[in-house]
């Protein structure tokens, strides 16, 4: 006990080395009443709340994954909400790192513990590479990257967690998960902590290839069911620490990683070139936890993170880039090249120019059905320079290259308005956080769940809220 504890202490302070969240009081003004209609319908207003956790593989209307942050998230083709792992809180009330996988049906309201232990801080079982097995499981971990692909197989790559031996460290083991066989398979990637990247020549698929271990990356999923990879902080070619920003994708018929983009070494900074202009020497710098979207027409989408600008000079970014993988060359599309700005809100619904989120890392975002990039919340800078928890909502117009502020507030430390669980209402907003999770459901809305934040009394902590936005 005396040792997990100790492991506990060392775990929390890392954590807090990559992502404190500076934090001031809510001001008591109420946000903004907006036409998006918010609806809470699971979990809890009041933070750090236990699992509940059941019988395995069995739905119940009393389970509640436990309160956590860093965790991640998929949706399978039936419109279930699945989430993996995280720091969170396990159903005696420790706090730690998990492996335990849940799934959410929206249909009946009801959690699944479907996969994984309700203990903290359990070694990977990893099995014969390639191979699915019941017996196999990822580590406990957080920050992890997952992608959804179109035969349901549900993808998580790296973190930090546990290896096969216990250690704990920077992971680049890739996961496929098969909700009908209900199996792990050990795909890619090394079964060891704090393992460098081998990068190949630029451009050409290896076997051999394989991206360092790192937490806070960024992901995608391609038309093609290509998976790409950017970014974290993580081991560069040489084996050295930093903020990176190399770009991967990975091909799952052929089994192979190719590194497409930016360094194999850590710690670069941005190279801007003209804003609006594509080129191939554009690159962003080295950032942790951005976020990303894919557009129908078939860009990959960054914006923001915990990383370095044109100067190389580290802080929460705000920059938002473009990527085509048919040309090959980033486009820096709106913000500024340097860290620590604070948002413009403008005015609430009204799109313009000179509107822009401040920087941050570890929001959420979701593309919609006509092409908008949505983003909410996040740690960072609110309209008077306070750096902290936001529960702000962005709309970017990727024809007219321009924000609006859609609902939220604009300052930090929001508390959440819960209203009546199970009925939406305009009134209704979750509070600010960071470190969430969220899923767009078969119908185009969004849900969030948990992460690091204000409760409706606005207390800081963890959350085990899940939220959809209705309208």
């Amino acid at each position: 006990m005396k040792s997990a504890w100790k492991l506990g202490i060392l775990v929390f302070s890392f954590l807090a080395f990559l992502s404190a969240c500076q934090q001031s009081g809510d001001d008591g003004v109420p946000p903004p009443v907006s036409t998006h209609k918010w609806k809470w319908v699971s979990g809890s207003n009041t933070v750090n709340q236990a699992g509940t956790y059941g019988t395995q593989g069995t739905a119940d209307p009393s389970n509640v994954p436990g309160a956590r942050e860093h965790a991640v998230s998929w949706i399978d083709t039936g419109g279930n909400l699945w989430l993996f792992g995280g720091y969170a809180y396990d159903p005696a009330g420790y706090i730690g790192q998990l492996n335990d996988l849940w799934k959410f049906d929206p249909a009946t309201l009801e959690w699944t513990w479907v996969s994984g232990s309700d203990a903290r801080f359990q070694a990977g079982i990893y099995g014969t590479k390639g191979m699915a097995a019941p017996s196999n499981v990822p580590g406990a971990r957080v920050g992890s990257v997952s992608w959804s692909d179109p035969q349901d197989k549900l993808w998580l790559f790296g973190g930090l967690g546990y290896d096969e031996t216990g250690h704990y460290g920077s992971l680049n083991d890739l996961w496929k998960y098969d909700p009908a066989t209900l199996e792990w398979t050990w795909v890619s990637g090394n079964n060891a902590g704090d393992q460098a990247g081998t990068y190949g020549t630029q451009g050409m698929a290896a076997p051999s290839n394989v991206p360092g271990a790192r937490a806070g990356a960024v992901s995608w999923l391609d038309s093609s069911s290509i998976l790409w990879l950017f970014g974290g902080y993580g081991y560069d070619s040489a084996g050295n620490k930093g903020w990176l920003n190399d770009l991967w994708k990975y091909d799952p018929t052929t089994v192979e990683w190719t590194w497409v983009s930016g360094s194999n070494a850590m710690d670069q900074a941005g190279t801007y070139g003209t804003k609006g202009t594509a080129d191939p020497a554009n690159i962003p710098g080295g950032r942790y936890e951005a976020v990303s979207w894919f557009d129908p027409s078939g860009i990959l989408w960054l914006f923001g993170g915990d990383g370095l600008d044109s100067a190389g000079t580290r802080g929460d970014l705000n920059d938002l880039w473009k990527y085509d993988p048919t040309t090959l060359e980033w486009t820096w599309a709106s913000g500024s090249d340097t860290g620590d700005r604070l948002g413009s809100y403008g005015t609430l619904g009204v799109i313009d120019l000179a509107n822009v989120p401040g920087g941050r890392y570890t929001a959420l975002t979701w593309v919609d059905s006509s092409g908008k990039l949505w983003l909410f919340g996040g740690c960072g800078y609110d309209s008077f320079g306070n750096r902290g928890w936001l529960n702000d909502l962005w709309k970017f117009d990727p024809t007219l290259l321009a924000w609006a502020w859609e609902a939220g507030g604009n300052t930090v430390s929001k508390s959440g308005t819960y209203g009546t669980k199970g009925t939406a209402d305009s009134t209704n907003i979750p509070g600010a956080r960071y470190f969430a999770i969220s899923w767009i459901d078969l119908q185009g809305k969004f849900w969030l769940f948990g992460g690091y934040g204000s409760d409706s009394a606005g207390t800081g902590g963890r959350l085990n809220d899940l939220w959809q936005m209705t309208q």
